[in-house]
Formats: structure tokens, C-alpha cells, sequence
């Protein structure tokens, strides 16, 4: 009598089906500190906004942009670092490969938007154009040469600057990873050679007509975005919670508010002038020293305020919030273009409490509506 032979098809087939593999639950303080830095850098980028005066960039060294680089680097760690160590490094490095080409494009399309928004809406009621109040007037008028620079990330404008950081940044991770398994302090010594780099002055060119350089320099900036990797990663093992350390990170947030806060400068000559003299340590081109004292001090203590693993970011406002942070990236394009409308609007309207307020609420609910849709599209729930 003949054998049956199975074959792979049949094999497979008998196989019992493999257990879902556990997805890791999302960590709600990343998701809830995200969603406020989205809703402070909207706050910021409105033009001539009275509400910049109360964001936190304001009482202290460190802003919201800090927020979202060292978040970005969190995150970045859970979504990427993980497919180096289960899948390899060349998917890994297919992976960011990936986001990057999403970011860039992401960039361009931004940018397009927003030149015909300005166009579009002309002129402010004073007269001046609404293009050349983000120095787009070069562009306009030549805008062959400068559409090269826009895709070769040679022509970066001010308002433009984060996402090009980000993606150098993430052309970095490779090179990180790589020096991690070298050692584990080697990616440390090359995060902190590359910063001493950016004190030094080695910057990208933001346009051909002129020497001014990006404004965020991400050859100062990677230092916090791998400091948040890292240490997701537990490459980096996060302090402990001390009374100690909780009152020296208390003390360094209230010793800069007098340092930072228009009051004080304005009330007191000297502090105006030791401000001034600070500068290099708090520079946001560079990612000055200081600026990185302030965040760390600020973010410790707001990581024991919510409790282990968050446990205190609780209700409905918390809800909403998070899944702002989900979709951090729609959200904050979103926002950079609902700045200018708002900005725009309020230039016909005139700045009042009532249609200040009114503005901001408002470019806070489409950030909102934004996230919400994003993660029903994410979802496909057609497929369903």
C-alpha cells in the first residue's frame, strides 16, 4: 500500500493556529504629555497670539518643543527600536527609512499648504503682505531655484524648521542603534560629541542667500530625542524618586522663572542683563545646556505628579488628550496650518479677550476632530 506523502500546504494546514501575540498596552503619560505639547505649540504658532505670554516657555528655559522631541524619542523606541532587536537591523532600517520618506513628504506638503494659504489671503489689514511675515517672499519670487532647496532641505524657512530636524535625527538612529551594540555607552559618547558639535557652531544652511542656518540645529537637538530613546529602551536607567532629587529638580524649575518670566526682566535691569548673559546655555538653536537642566528637572517631577505608570491621568479630559498624542504627527501639521488661519482671522476680527479666546478654543477643537478622524482612518474600519 503506497505512503501518503504530506505536503507543506497540508502540514500548515493542520497546524493549530498561533496565539495572538500580546500587544504592549500604550503608556498613558507619553500619549497625555504629547497631546498638551500639541495643544502649546498651536498656542504658539497663532501670530501675535496674547495666550503666548502664559505657555511654559515663558516661566522657564525649556518649552513645549522640548516636550515633543524627547517624547518623539519615547516613542520612537517603542515603534522602531523593537523591530531592530526582533526583526534586524536592515528592517529595522527599512522601518525608518519608512517614516522618514512619510515625514519628508509630510514637510513638502505642509509647506505647499501653507504658501497658499499666505497667497490666498493677501494682505493684512495694515497693508503688508501676509507671505512675507514667514520670509516667503524669496520663494515667490524666484520659485524655481528655492523649490530645489525645498526638496533638498537646503531652503528651510523659519516656520518649517521641526520636521526637517526630525528627520536628520531619525537618519541618526541607525548609527545609534549600531553603537549600542558596539557598547552600551557608546551611543552616549557619540550623542554627546555630535551636541558639542552644535556649541561649536556646526550647523545646515537654511537658504542660499544668506549664511543664517537652521534654526533647529538637530546636530544639538538629537541629544534630547536619544536621551527620551534610550531610555525607553532602559539603555538608560531613569533616576530614582527621592525627596532629594525631587527638591533639587523643584528648586532648578522655580530658580529660572525670574530668568525667563517678561515681569521680572522688564521690573529688574539685572536680571534682564544676567538673562542676556545665560544665553549661549539657554540658546534653542543649539540646545543650550541649560535649556536640557530645565527639562529634565521639569519632566521628573511631572513623571512622579501623575503617579507610577500614570495612574493619576484619569477622566474624560485625559481621554481626549491621549488620543491627541496618538497622532501626534497629523496633529501638529494640522496645527501649524490652523495657527495661520487663526492668525489670519484674528488680524479681521482684532485681538479681544473674547475673540482670543475664541481662536485658541477653536484651533483646539480642530486638533481634536484631526486626531479623532486620524485614528477612525487608522482603524480601516471598512475592512470590518
Amino acid at each position: 500500500m503506497p505512503m501518503l506523502t504530506k505536503t507543506p500546504s497540508d502540514l500548515k494546514a493542520a497546524r493549530p493556529p498561533a496565539a495572538p501575540t500580546a500587544k504592549r498596552p500604550r503608556d498613558p503619560r507619553l500619549d497625555v504629555f504629547r497631546g498638551i505639547g500639541m495643544m502649546i505649540i498651536l498656542i504658539a504658532h497663532v501670530p501675535n497670539n496674547p495666550w503666548i505670554l502664559w505657555i511654559p516657555a515663558r516661566f522657564g528655559f525649556s518649552d513645549a518643543t522640548e516636550m515633543f522631541v524627547f517624547l518623539s524619542g519615547m516613542a520612537s523606541a517603542l515603534a522602531f527600536g523593537r523591530i531592530y532587536d526582533r526583526d534586524g537591523f536592515l528592517m529595522g532600517i527599512g522601518r525608518t527609512a519608512h517614516r522618514i520618506w512619510q515625514v519628508y513628504w509630510t514637510h513638502v506638503l505642509v509647506f505647499v499648504v501653507v504658501v497658499a494659504l499666505m497667497v490666498a489671503a493677501g494682505t493684512k489689514p495694515d497693508g503688508t503682505g501676509y507671505p512675507s511675515s514667514l520670509n516667503l517672499m524669496p520663494f515667490l519670487d524666484d520659485p524655481g531655484p528655492q523649490l530645489l532647496g525645498l526638496l533638498t532641505l537646503s531652503y528651510v524657512p523659519n516656520y518649517f524648521d521641526i520636521l526637517p530636524m526630525y528627520l536628520v535625527i531619525l537618519a541618526l538612529m541607525p548609527v545609534m542603534l549600531g553603537l549600542e551594540r558596539l557598547h552600551r555607552a557608546a551611543p552616549f559618547v557619540a550623542m554627546g560629541a555630535i551636541w558639542l558639535m552644535a556649541q561649536a557652531g556646526v550647523n545646515l544652511p537654511a537658504e542660499p542667500w544668506s549664511d543664517r542656518p537652521w534654526y533647529f540645529n538637530p546636530f544639538g537637538w538629537q541629544l534630547l530625542f536619544f536621551l527620551g530613546f534610550f531610555l525607553m529602551r532602559r539603555t538608560l536607567v531613569p533616576p530614582p524618586r527621592t525627596p532629594a532629587l525631587m527638591a533639587l529638580a523643584a528648586v532648578i524649575v522655580i530658580a529660572t522663572v525670574p530668568f525667563a518670566w517678561y515681569v521680572a526682566l522688564n521690573a529688574v535691569p539685572v536680571l534682564a542683563e544676567a538673562a542676556n548673559t545665560l544665553r549661549p546655555l539657554t540658546d534653542k538653536t543649539t540646545f543650550g545646556l541649560l535649556r536640557l537642566v530645565h527639562f529634565l528637572a521639569l519632566a521628573y517631577l511631572a513623571v512622579h505628579l501623575v503617579g507610577e505608570g500614570g495612574r493619576r491621568l484619569k477622566g474624560p479630559a485625559v481621554t481626549v488628550i491621549s488620543v491627541v498624542g496618538q497622532q501626534s504627527l497629523a496633529v501638529f501639521v494640522a496645527g501649524m496650518v490652523t495657527a495661520q488661519v487663526i492668525g489670519i482671522a484674528l488680524d479681521h476680527t482684532g485681538r479681544t479677550g473674547l475673540t482670543v479666546a475664541a481662536g485658541n478654543l477653536a484651533g483646539m477643537a480642530v486638533l481634536v476632530a484631526v486626531a479623532y478622524a486620524v485614528r477612525w482612518f487608522k482603524a480601516s474600519p471598512w475592512k470590518g
